[in-house]
């Protein structure tokens, strides 16, 4: 299956490397020198991964398509898709956005707050995107303590939420 593994940032100095907004667990594999990525839009790629280094934190990238820092420039925001094999290397705790999607969110005691409607992927933490009963969509943070169980055979996942986050405010009919 297909799965955007990154996100071209900004262009990191003179020499055409970009930085990498990483959606993958397995940068090392990804971004392996050699390894051909599809594009998002299509027309800007496939891109050939020419070399990648570690700085500050950030993955650097070049890619042999494309020579200097103009160049790179009009790369930034495009997605980075490559296939995946879920079952291969597949860990415990991981799951794919479309694994989530369409999951019943509930308590422990089996109360229904919502649906799951996406997975935000995000450099501190993802969060789960959650349609609740009354129909607002309310941003989890997907960790063990907020989320402590999911169960994809199951449909579902379970929330341990604090108070008042699916709950309406008075006042908030309207959404002000």
């Amino acid at each position: 299956m297909e799965y955007v593994v990154a996100r071209i940032g900004r262009p990191h100095g003179v020499r055409g490397e970009v930085t990498l907004e990483l959606r993958t667990d397995a940068p090392g594999e990804r971004f392996a020198p050699g390894a051909v990525l599809r594009t998002d839009p299509p027309g800007r790629g496939p891109l050939t991964v020419e070399s990648a280094r570690w700085h500050s934190g950030t993955l650097l990238v070049a890619f042999a398509e494309v020579a200097d820092r103009t160049a790179v420039e009009a790369l930034r925001d495009t997605l980075l898709m490559a296939d995946v094999d879920e079952a291969a290397g597949a860990e415990e705790d991981a799951w794919y956005p479309h694994q989530l999607r369409g999951l019943a969110a509930v308590t422990a005691d089996g109360t229904v707050l919502g649906e799951v409607a996406d997975l935000i992927t995000g450099t501190a933490q993802d969060l789960l995107v959650v349609t609740g009963t009354d129909g607002r969509e309310v941003l989890v943070p997907f960790v063990e303590r907020l989320v402590p169980t999911v169960d994809v055979a199951g449909g579902r996942v379970v929330l341990d939420p604090p108070g008042g986050l699916f709950v309406e405010l008075p006042g908030d009919e309207d959404g002000v």
